[in-house]
């Protein structure tokens, strides 16, 4: 995701941060929260591939991300592996992801539970630089909030990249990343927009090629990252991106679930 140029939109996207309300459309999670309900129950079944056939369709409810923004598609599809079927992503130079919306209160269901395999590392990249932004797997959780609790530079970096993307986004985001050497349980905020945090969950070459499974608290790990209390989720995602090293890159997803403790 390459800089955006923003001298010529800067200016009308401010004052627009400064006449219009708090969400008047700013935020993508305001419409997921209108239409869907809470779900219910101790387990939510956010992804169930190895359920599925490989080579089948993807799931009407996954739909593509980041297609506005320009960038190369990243191909994702669903194989057979060791766990069963999963979800392969295939980013040659690309970056776009998948996710699907769904509403979940994480002071109910927090504990998130998923697994993945990456190939290949990308080279030279790095979370903390913009320019060298990737990662061979994420797991990206989206979170609605109270608009107002956002400042003027928030609301106004946030009509911005609707405005050069045409997508809105959530509140708030977790990126769950697998790094290239910053050590694990390392928090930082995206290098463009500080409403997205990335949490380091692995990191360096060790078990690249094998499959991993991890179980994260997204209450506590939402508290840790923003110093606040979450509002709903409203998505989960996968990314896998390799457009500002230009490399390639491929991962696996598993199952993803949010459990109640």
């Amino acid at each position: 995701m390459r800089p955006i140029r923003t001298l010529v939109l800067l200016p009308a996207v401010l004052l627009a941060a400064c006449a219009s309300s708090p969400d008047d459309g700013l935020l993508a999670s305001t419409p997921i929260v209108r239409a869907l309900s809470r779900e219910s129950g101790n387990v939510v079944e956010v992804a169930r591939f190895s359920r599925l056939s490989a080579g089948a369709s993807l799931p009407d409810d996954w739909r593509p991300w980041g297609l506005r923004s320009g960038k190369r598609l990243t191909q994702y599809r669903l194989v057979s592996s060791a766990p069963g079927t999963v979800l392969e992503a295939y980013a040659d130079r690309a970056a776009t992801g998948l996710h699907r919306h769904i509403r979940v209160d994480p002071r109910h269901q927090p504990i998130l539970e998923w697994g993945w395999s990456v190939a290949n590392l990308i080279p030279d990249a790095d979370k903390r630089y913009a320019q060298r932004d990737d990662s061979a797997a994420r797991l990206v959780i989206s979170f609605h909030g109270d608009a107002e609790k956002l400042d003027f530079e928030q609301r106004a970096k946030l009509r911005l990249i609707k405005a050069v993307t045409g997508d809105a986004l959530p509140y708030a985001m977790l990126m769950y990343v697998w790094a290239n050497e910053l050590p694990v349980d390392t928090v930082l905020p995206n290098p463009r927009f500080d409403r997205i945090r990335l949490i380091v969950v692995e990191s360096g070459e060790a078990r690249v090629g094998q499959w991993v499974h991890y179980r994260r608290n997204v209450l506590e790990d939402f508290r840790l990252a923003f110093g606040e209390e979450p509002g709903d989720i409203v998505s989960v995602g996968v990314l896998t991106d390799s457009d500002n090293t230009q490399h390639v890159a491929r991962s696996y997803y598993a199952d993803i679930t949010l459990r109640a403790p």
